[in-house]
């Protein structure tokens, strides 16, 4: 299979689909995650392609348990207190190796799993159907234990509706709905219902000599302030801001001066905020052509 392996995406829709030929999975709220199990080991690829290994020991290790030509695809996330926590999430990623190895030792990662790209016995599995890959995928897992887990699946959408409903204190942030024919490509090819769908914003500036707070371009042409970012954030807009060659600076509608960032990042920003002066970040994404949108 080709590295880095291009993730299937998922739409925003604001209801979900019904009909014969859905199924339903409950979306977690982490960081996408390939999982490659060969004769060489077990690596992490983030959904932009780099691998993120050294901060995922965790789970790394108990998926040496898999048989090598393994190769699935999911969610890396924290459970805290009873319910997902993205900000303990955002603070591993953003860390050093060693700082994250001491940070799993208090809040160690799990890992949801939804699909199956590669199968030991079966080889890139990606051209079948959805039904076929969710098969081996449980199969895959038969004997793997927590912290590789297999997310929940139904054809039921009442039950889609109850996980929607019942499930965002535990930080489930919604429903991924699949077509069981669909098979498995880069692109949207899922659609997803969450509960506050964020708007996806270009990045084009910073504040502060280290990113203090974002300039962002909405998607009506509109350039806003971010709030201050927390510092998981912060240290991820450091490691993911390209270099802005020379040094343009230029000024907001208020006045606040920063610094042009080139092209390559995206802010996922709450819809609500848009309407005020100042916005809230809620995650960074590398801007890729091919991977608009996060699962």
């Amino acid at each position: 299979m080709e590295e880095p392996v291009r993730v299937a995406l998922a739409e925003a829709v604001a209801v979900l689909p019904v009909g014969e030929g859905w199924w339903y999975e409950p979306k977690f709220d982490g960081h996408r995650a390939v999982l490659i199990r060969d004769a060489a080991g077990a690596r992490l690829q983030s959904r932009s392609g780099r691998i993120v290994t050294s901060w995922w020991m965790d789970i790394a290790l108990p998926a040496m348990a898999l048989l090598p030509g393994t190769v699935l695809d999911g969610e890396l996330v924290i459970w805290r207190g009873g319910a997902l926590d993205f900000g303990a999430v955002q603070s591993r990623a953003a860390s050093s190796p060693a700082r994250a190895r001491t940070l799993a030792e208090g809040l160690p990662a799990a890992y949801a799993v939804w699909d199956c790209l590669s199968h030991p016995l079966h080889g890139d599995v990606r051209g079948r159907p959805y039904l076929e890959r969710r098969a081996f995928l449980l199969d895959v897992l038969a004997d793997i234990q927590p912290p590789i887990q297999a997310v929940p699946a139904s054809d039921d959408v009442g039950t889609a509706r109850d996980w929607y409903d019942s499930l965002r204190p535990l930080g489930i942030e919604g429903v991924v709905c699949k077509r069981a024919s669909s098979p498995y490509r880069p692109g949207r090819v899922w659609v997803k219902v969450r509960h506050s769908e964020p708007v996806d914003a270009v990045v084009v500036g910073f504040t502060g000599p280290r990113p203090r707070a974002l300039v962002v371009r909405l998607p009506d042409g509109r350039r806003a302030l971010s709030h201050r970012l927390t510092a998981p954030l912060a240290a991820r807009a450091a490691e993911l801001l390209p270099e802005s060659g020379t040094s343009r600076f230029a000024s907001t509608r208020d006045g606040e001066r920063y610094a042009e960032s080139g092209p390559g990042l995206v802010a996922e920003v709450l819809a609500g905020s848009t309407r005020h002066r100042s916005v809230t970040v809620t995650r960074l994404l590398p801007a890729e052509k091919d991977l608009e949108s996060n699962k």
